[in-house]
């Protein structure tokens, strides 16, 4: 390894972007079983499955149909 290294060409990440956040949710055990299911079925992680569903509605603009009652 050298003592020094010169960073002064350097360019920034241009994937930096569309790197993944850490976040911490609470989902039902009916929502998490749904999704490793569909892992299973697809080969694709739970994890990403929900991300790629949070996405699109994202994108979409789908919001939750709720309706309180009182």
């Amino acid at each position: 390894m050298r003592n020094e290294y010169d960073f002064s060409k350097a360019r920034k990440n241009p994937f930096a972007s569309r790197l993944k956040k850490q976040v911490t949710i609470r989902l039902d055990t009916p929502t998490i079983d749904y999704f490793k299911n569909l892992a299973e079925e697809t080969g694709i992680p739970y994890q990403n499955l929900i991300n790629l569903y949070l996405r699109e509605c994202a994108l979409t603009g789908k919001r939750p149909n709720i309706k309180w009652t009182a």
